[in-house]
């Protein structure tokens, strides 16, 4: 392996602590916690697994953990209310429905009924409007968290090629729209797109969130570009009966020719959690009237 290492652990660590010590302070200013309501429906082993995680290291980051678990059969009207009801909450800063949701549900509907100012996923259709114009809003976890990552690798953007490769509301889009903030030159690419492999090669930066295992070799990537894999896949492992986690890139070969690459687990999956604490901390000063030093967080 020749490519640096992008620690993404160490980074929400770091994030992590960094939220914790100013959660700690805005505590004893606000005479109360900042508070995330996490909304879990039916009992699918992963998502109880993610909101576990997500309730523990909101406890760990001096704030509220707010657990709501309804059964796999509630109606649209049922988890309208909920959702109305932490809207109205002075407790709850930012509002999380753990997706993906029971087929018989409304997903859009659902979302659009969390307030915008606790929509700490950033999924609102108003936050990702004030995205695409540059205003303050809430940026998707997954995509802040990578942007992240790769201002602390390269610093200034200004210029370099970047192909964002997948286009889901949740990481593609958002993903570009930051890349383009960050004054780089954007191509979204898909399963669509001619001559993928050519395209990505031309890439600086490649942001993978395509959701197909070990799909980009060392022969898609650019001697010494900046890898960011954003791929999570689960595939048969080594051992009969078990499995392994992958990315969407070829981790072994492609660090052979990449500058920097992420891996898969301890990559982009940890700076998720870290930035959803961060969004969280931000609704909650912004709700109490409290202003946040720029670059706090």
């Amino acid at each position: 392996m020749t490519a640096e290492l992008i620690d993404g652990k160490a980074f929400a660590l770091s994030l992590r602590e960094k939220v914790g010590e100013i959660a700690a302070a805005f505590e004893k200013k606000a005479g109360r916690k900042a508070g995330l309501a996490v909304v879990l429906v039916g009992d699918d082993p992963a998502s109880q697994v993610y909101v576990r995680s997500k309730g523990k290291a909101t406890v760990a980051a001096h704030m509220e953990s707010f657990e709501h678990r309804l059964p796999d059969d509630v109606s649209n009207e049922t988890l309208m209310a909920l959702v109305k009801q932490l809207n109205d909450d002075p407790a709850v800063d930012g509002i999380l429905v753990q997706l993906p949701l029971p087929a018989h549900l409304d997903e859009q509907s659902i979302i659009a009924a969390i307030s915008p100012d606790k929509d700490v996923d950033g999924f609102h259709v108003i936050n990702a409007g004030r995205l695409s114009v540059g205003q303050p809003g809430f940026v998707p976890c997954t995509p802040l968290g990578c942007m992240m990552l790769l201002s602390d690798r390269l610093g200034d953007l200004s210029g370099l090629d970047a192909v964002v490769i997948g286009r889901s509301n949740i990481v593609g889009k958002p993903m570009a729209q930051l890349l383009l903030d960050a004054n780089a030159t954007v191509t979204i690419a898909h399963s669509r797109t001619k001559n993928l492999a050519d395209v990505v090669r031309r890439a600086d930066i490649v942001v993978a969130a395509v959701g197909r295992p070990e799909m980009i070799g060392k022969d898609w990537i650019k001697p010494g570009a900046t890898v960011i894999d954003v791929g999570i896949n689960r595939v048969p492992g080594s051992e009969e009966g078990k499995t392994r986690l992958v990315g969407d890139v070829a981790f072994d070969e492609a660090a052979e020719v990449a500058g920097a690459i992420t891996p898969v687990p301890g990559g982009v999956g940890p700076m998720t959690i870290a930035v959803l604490l961060r969004n969280t901390l931000v609704a909650a000063h912004r709700n109490a009237g409290f202003e946040l030093a720029a670059g706090a967080l």
